[in-house]
């Protein structure tokens, strides 16, 4: 059943694409065949805005069945005719700018000033570099290792690719786990979140409106326990890649290794933020403030933990706080709104949960409540600083996804690097000296996929994404991700054209 909502054609001038379903199957949009509703809540004012069917098991093995129906043709497609499609693609997708931006501020609350400069154009510049890439899948040059033979080293396709992307970058999750794996000639199946899958949607469609064959890139909208479940463990799956919570992540690598499948997990985090004595005061907080309160706190890269050397450690506060107060939180759609809601009324209590049981044994600074007025009905949350917690504490350990930071003080180098490296997760971190040999050792030490050095969260195409420890493993964008989306196969050429070789002899024979 499609229910178009409230939304105004300003607010959501797409909305017309979706009345064919949440399903996009071998080329086309469908229905889900679960019996089941779901609905996208415009978090800004808790109104619903699309209802639709989910998927159930056999719409994942219709999309299955596609994606290994397309696989042949489109792995034997030549580099340069995988290229010149993606090129066509990411084409497609800047003429569809404004649209997907607006797609994606509605679903997920972010501003639109976000996803304008930041959610799409970056999404279409992936989409380019990985046009670039599929013509660069080179293994080894060949060479005579062994003095006998020639070797070389091929990279393959793996299959038929089940990916799994989260509610928080639901256009830039859907590029990343798409875009690597269809520029190294695999097809897949994506799953996104049912709370967010317009802008999924929406990417799909203009991979085949751009000229990629059908059932390439298909679409599966549906439960993680129903839709997910079943495309992590479905036979005819051969990798899958996962963006989540650590918690979901140990679910899905429990289903994936059951068939022996490919995987790839890019899980939780709980950046630090380690501020040196020597930093540039002003640049660490705005870079704080910006770190830990991009998209609302929901980016498990943000800057959670800021661990700033004693001599700074007050003035940070008090200018930390004072900044926070200035970000003007309203309507996603406004120029003038910095911050715009959580995901959803359940994410927003559950970050105020954390916060109200800080109080326990913490000092909130500034923020720690939801605003009323005018913002009252939508799933708003103020920015909040905490001080005085403990290094175990719940706060500073586990991954809250809200705008929330906690800053703790520090006396030596190695305290605060043993500090930020003292939690399960290792996905992003920053750094902040003007001391070149203490920025090296703390990118030495530090412990995470990225560390950034004065500055938090930028991100490009051209470089790798990923984490250590609880945080998951393999990388996201990049060349590297080719590591992740290709089978390595040895070839190796006998050129000596003789029958009785020598090495035969410590089998059968003597010399």
């Amino acid at each position: 059943m499609h229910n178009p909502g409230t939304a105004t054609p300003e607010r959501f001038p797409a909305q017309d694409r979706f009345a064919d379903g949440a399903q996009f199957i071998a080329g086309r949009p469908a229905k889900g065949t679960s019996g089941r509703h779901h609905a996208v809540v415009d978090p800004a004012t808790g109104r619903e805005v699309y209802r639709y069917e989910l998927a159930g098991p056999d719409d994942v093995d219709a999309a299955v069945a596609a994606a290994r129906e397309a696989f042949p043709g489109w792995a034997a497609a030549t580099p340069g005719e995988r290229a010149e499609a993606m090129h066509r693609f990411a084409g497609v997708l800047a003429e569809r700018a404004e649209d997907l931006a607006r797609a994606e501020s509605l679903q997920c609350g972010k501003p639109l000033k976000l996803t304008r400069e930041f959610d799409v154009p970056g999404t279409v510049d992936n989409t380019a570099f990985f046009a670039g890439a599929a013509r660069h899948l080179q293994g080894q040059s060949a060479g005579e290792y062994s003095g006998d033979h020639t070797s070389y080293v091929r990279r393959e396709p793996i299959g038929v690719v089940g990916s799994i992307a989260p509610w928080n970058y639901p256009l830039q999750m859907a590029a990343w786990k798409i875009l690597p794996a269809i520029a190294a000639g695999n097809t897949i199946v994506l799953k996104p979140a049912e709370t967010t899958p317009l802008t999924s949607l929406m990417f799909a469609r203009a991979a085949t409106d751009a000229g990629i064959p059908a059932g390439v890139v298909n679409i599966v909208t549906g439960t993680g326990k129903e839709a997910g479940e079943h495309l992590v463990g479905h036979p005819d799956v051969a990798m899958t890649s996962f963006t989540g919570s650590t918690a979901v992540g140990r679910r899905v690598a429990e289903i994936a290794t059951a068939t022996v499948k490919r995987l790839h997990l890019e899980l939780g985090g709980k950046a630090p933020f380690v501020v040196f004595d020597d930093a540039d005061l002003e640049a660490a907080v705005h870079g704080a403030v910006a770190g830990a309160l991009i998209n609302s706190g929901q980016d498990c890269t943000a800057a959670t933990r800021a661990y700033v050397q004693r001599p700074l450690y007050e003035a940070f506060v008090e200018r930390t706080a004072a900044l926070m107060e200035t970000v003007r939180l309203g309507d996603p759609f406004a120029p003038g709104t910095d911050l715009g809601p959580l995901i959803s009324h359940a994410q927003r209590d559950r970050v105020a949960a954390f916060v109200d049981r800080a109080r326990g044994y913490a000092r909130v600074v500034t923020g720690g409540e939801a605003p009323g007025g005018d913002l009252k009905d939508g799933a708003y949350y103020r920015p909040t600083l905490i001080t005085g917690a403990a290094q175990d504490s719940e706060i500073v350990q586990s991954e809250i996804f809200g705008p929330v930071l906690v800053v703790l003080p520090f006396d030596t180098d190695d305290e605060g690097l043993r500090l930020a490296n003292d939690t399960p997760y290792g996905l992003a971190a920053s750094a902040w000296t003007g001391d070149v040999y203490r920025a090296n050792r703390a990118t030495r030490e530090i412990k995470a996929g990225c560390v950034w050095v004065n500055d938090h969260i930028p991100i490009i195409s051209e470089m790798p994404h990923g984490g250590y420890k609880a945080s998951g493993f393999g990388k996201d964008m990049s060349a590297y991700s080719f590591e992740e989306y290709t089978q390595i196969k040895h070839v190796m050429f006998d050129n000596t054209a003789v029958a009785a070789k020598d090495w035969h002899r410590t089998v059968f024979g003597d010399r």
